[in-house]
């Protein structure tokens, strides 16, 4: 008899775009997520927004949190700093409640760059709203669309430095915000700057974000490792 795949959840964005004679609001997402998610033996289901409920997530064997546009500061009570998106307020919402309700039901979680904030915001922590302003650098990244590669050193001990199996890996990055205070969750990667890269639930089988793109990088280490050891927290 022939075994079903996990099939793992992936938020996606609501945004407007472009295809054939098409240019109109779509739920989309880049391939490599999808693809990755395949390559580790994974069918992938697209969560687009839904202010409503997260009652999908109970049907799903694990859950990735995509990246994408900023979260409102209004979520970590601030006010928005000159160079934030504009709120993408059913985003926020649909992910902020499909992470809670994956955690309530102890489905593993994988957040990447937005989505490490977006766990962050919900166990109560908050976001350095532009990067340039705190570090004097644009280490993380360059202008949006690009990556810049950099080391980050991993805690040891960790769930993050057991997956790449090192403690220190260089990441290709993308972002201007990150995570400024943890809440409950611990911080277990950080960048050469002191900027936090990484950081887990330990109350969890399985809840990691990292704030570098794991869907994006050919390297192992720090891509299908990550997404192997998702697979591994669902059918172990």
């Amino acid at each position: 008899m022939t075994m079903s795949r996990p099939v793992i959840g992936l938020s996606c964005y609501n945004e407007t775009a472009k295809w054939g004679a098409w240019d109109q609001p779509a739920a989309l997402i880049p391939w490599n997520y999808v693809q990755k998610i395949q390559d580790a033996g994974a069918s992938v289901v697209i969560l687009p927004p839904d202010m409503r409920d997260s009652d999908a997530v109970g049907r799903l064997d694990g859950l990735v949190l995509a990246g994408g546009a900023d979260i409102d500061p209004n979520r970590y009570g601030e006010d928005p700093h000159e160079t934030v998106d504009k709120p993408r307020t059913a985003r926020d919402a649909s992910e902020l409640g499909l992470y809670l309700k994956a955690r309530e039901l102890e489905i593993p979680v994988l957040g990447i760059c937005r989505g490490l904030q977006i766990m962050t915001v919900a166990h109560g922590g908050s976001l350095h709203q532009h990067l340039p302003d705190v570090v004097g650098t644009t280490l993380h990244r360059d202008a949006p669309g690009t990556f810049n590669d950099h080391t980050v050193t991993l805690a040891e001990g960790s769930l993050i430095a057991s997956l790449v199996d090192a403690t220190e890996v260089v990441t290709n990055s993308s972002h201007h915000q990150a995570v400024k205070t943890t809440g409950d969750l611990v911080a277990t990667g950080w960048a050469s700057d002191g900027i936090i890269e990484a950081c887990e639930d330990r109350s969890a089988k399985f809840a990691l974000g990292v704030q570098w793109h794991p869907e994006a990088s050919d390297n192992p280490a720090v891509s299908a490792n990550i997404f192997a050891g998702l697979m591994r927290a669902i059918t172990g």
